[in-house]
């Protein structure tokens, strides 16, 4: 017995050393876009582990980051390992801090996995995924890889010539690709579109740079959709992907004047993507001028491009004031509802539900803010109508 438990103790080294670690995305990184890559993929659903090649990360002050579902899980885990109650501020943090954080996070978690110092010498496909080897015999299978840095070094293991970089763009109303956007940068008018991160000849690997919290969140979710689903990164579903953000308060739609505290923030995000309602464009920033009133002329052709049926009501309506009355009369027409039974719903949610400081008046003009939520919730042009990759509406 003694002897074979002595056999059996000098191979475990040898079992736990020569093993291959599966997982759905491996983020390769140690930046802001790494943390928010991995987090996403991770609170998407799916088994992320991050690469980062170094002691830990490093990240910029966390208290500078989006206000997001991201932010919003690291604060969760800081908040149980600090001991601190959610009305307690959480302190500025150093690096080992913050770090010491993430590693509790990633060895309670089923789904985030941190590997600090640990270097690849090679990246290979793996059927349709990729294979990261770290020794002769210790490797990490993923279905979809990130990478946010050191591409020399990622070019030189995976032996091709060139990565594409994903792109960011700036919001330009005379172009509708602003609707396929997947994450809108804070403080600008900048936008990634979903097509600038799924690169041809660069399937289920997404290449993205090291800086940018919100372009790691998108990032990650694209990669999780197509770990979850199976299938190739550049088969992704726009709308899909596009919800999950939201849903994790990315804003796709980089509003200065529209923060995700605001109870209107989903229904603005979604009517903004949409070009329904257009935003100003001013010193390089963008602004949804929520409080400002809607004027017959800017809604007139986008809703017409969404709708077959708004073209028979404009047609009928000429020049008329936006105002309550006018507008239930086009969603109830546009979207085949009772006009009396719309009004009465409408007047019941105006303030308790809606959260408008308003009072419900049939003739008042209506701002940007109460349209976006009247057509959010009625219309849903968001929801239920599709662009293709140019961000052309398609009926």
């Amino acid at each position: 017995m003694k002897k074979l438990f002595f056999v059996l103790a000098l191979l475990i080294p040898v079992v736990i050393y020569a093993q291959t670690i599966k997982t759905d995305v491996l983020v390769l990184g140690n930046s802001n876009a790494a943390f928010a890559a991995g987090v996403q993929a991770s609170e998407s659903g799916v088994n992320a582990i991050i690469l980062t090649q170094s002691d830990g990360f490093k990240l910029g002050d966390y208290r500078n980051f989006p206000e997001n579902g991201v932010t919003k899980a690291f604060e969760k885990r800081a908040r149980k390992s600090l001991k601190l109650a959610d009305t307690v501020a959480i302190p500025e943090m150093n690096y080992q801090i913050l770090n010491a954080i993430i590693k509790t996070w990633s060895d309670s978690s089923k789904l985030f996995d941190v590997i600090n110092n640990a270097s690849y010498y090679e990246i290979k496909r793996s059927r349709s995924g990729w294979e990261a080897k770290l020794t002769k015999d210790k490797s990490i299978k993923a279905k979809v890889l990130i990478v946010t840095d050191h591409a020399d070094r990622i070019l030189s293991a995976l032996k091709i010539p060139s990565l594409k970089i994903a792109e960011t763009s700036t919001i330009n109303y005379s172009e509708n690709v602003y609707r396929t956007t997947i994450g809108g940068l804070q403080r600008t008018s900048n936008f990634l579109s979903l097509y600038n991160l799924l690169i041809p000849d660069q399937e289920n690997i997404l290449y993205i740079g090291a800086d940018s919290f919100e372009i790691g969140q998108a990032a990650g979710a694209t990669a999780a959709y197509g770990a979850f689903y199976k299938t190739k990164t550049s088969l992704s579903n726009l709308k899909r992907i596009q919800g999950e953000l939201l849903a994790y308060k990315l804003s796709l739609m980089p509003f200065e004047d529209v923060k995700v505290i605001d109870s209107n923030w989903l229904a603005i995000q979604k009517v903004g993507i949409t070009g329904i309602l257009k935003a100003d464009i001013k010193d390089g920033k963008l602004f949804f001028n929520p409080e400002k009133e809607v004027a017959y002329n800017e809604i007139k052709q986008p809703i017409k491009d969404y709708y077959y049926k708004a073209q028979i009501w404009f047609d009928d309506h000429h020049n008329i004031p936006i105002n309550l009355e006018n507008t239930i009369s086009m969603v109830s027409y546009v979207g085949n509802k009772a006009v009396d039974a719309t009004k009465t719903e409408i007047e019941k949610k105006w303030n308790k539900n809606y959260k408008f400081s308003s009072k419900y008046d049939l003739k008042k003009v209506l701002t940007r803010r109460e349209f976006s939520v009247i057509i959010n919730e009625y219309l849903k042009p968001f929801d239920v109508v599709n662009v293709d990759r140019t961000g052309r509406v398609i009926r």
